[in-house]
């Protein structure tokens, strides 16, 4: 059963996801975002600790939610990517399209890609 709670803080849009992301709940996470895109929502976070599985249809999913955005320079970030859900985006090469964060502050901080973090953590 997918379970899906969104919230706000600040500017952004938070959206915390349960469940497993498939071909029969994926529309319900594409409503949820596209209607904030249609608002033009300027940031939207999404929340994939309690995800355990996702297929092509809920990464297509994300997919188009950054797309839209990208039409009026908003932004969707990802955060909590169990090791299920994160080997799906590196095998698709979507780890380099998406802001890909290790918590949710991390998400919300502006201007910081997850690669910048890394390199600025070593440096």
């Amino acid at each position: 059963m997918l379970d899906i709670v969104t919230r706000q803080k600040d500017q952004a849009t938070i959206i915390a996801i349960s469940g497993d992301v498939d071909l029969y709940s994926s529309p319900e996470v594409r409503k949820v975002i596209i209607g904030l895109t249609n608002k033009k929502a300027p940031l939207i976070v999404v929340d994939l600790r309690a995800v355990n599985y996702m297929d092509s249809s809920g990464i297509a999913t994300l997919v188009e939610g950054l797309q839209q955005m990208s039409k009026y320079q908003g932004e969707l970030r990802l955060f909590g990517l169990g090791a299920a859900v994160r080997e799906v985006f590196e095998l698709s090469r979507l780890d380099k399209v998406f802001q890909i964060y290790e918590s949710e502050d991390a998400a919300l901080r502006n201007g910081k890609t997850s690669r910048e973090e890394t390199q600025s953590a070593a440096g």
